[in-house]
């Protein structure tokens, strides 16, 4: 089991284009990778639930990675959320 904590940086929170890519990225693991934020959950395979989560700017989002890719979906979830706090920090935005 992989488990990480990322703060939500966007000033509009999570919204449906950082939401898609988190979920278009789960699903090329077969882990199972699960979204907590406060004390609503998702299954970060399917954009609707991470869009119910409602997170918010400044809210932490708390990663859950189980299954025989762990590692490897783990890593590659980093690797977009720092991708996208770099795109933010250029646009002034994080």
């Amino acid at each position: 089991m992989k488990q990480f904590q990322c703060p939500v940086r966007d000033e509009n929170g999570m919204h449906a284009r950082p939401a898609g890519a988190l979920s278009n990225l789960a699903k090329q693991f077969s882990s199972e990778v699960r979204v907590r934020c406060g004390q609503r959950d998702a299954n970060a395979k399917r954009l609707i639930s991470l869009m119910s989560l409602g997170a918010k700017a400044g809210e932490v989002l708390e990663f859950e990675i189980v299954g025989e890719d762990e590692e490897a979906a783990s890593d590659a979830i980093l690797k977009l959320l720092a991708q996208n706090d770099g795109e933010r920090a250029s646009e002034g935005r994080v």
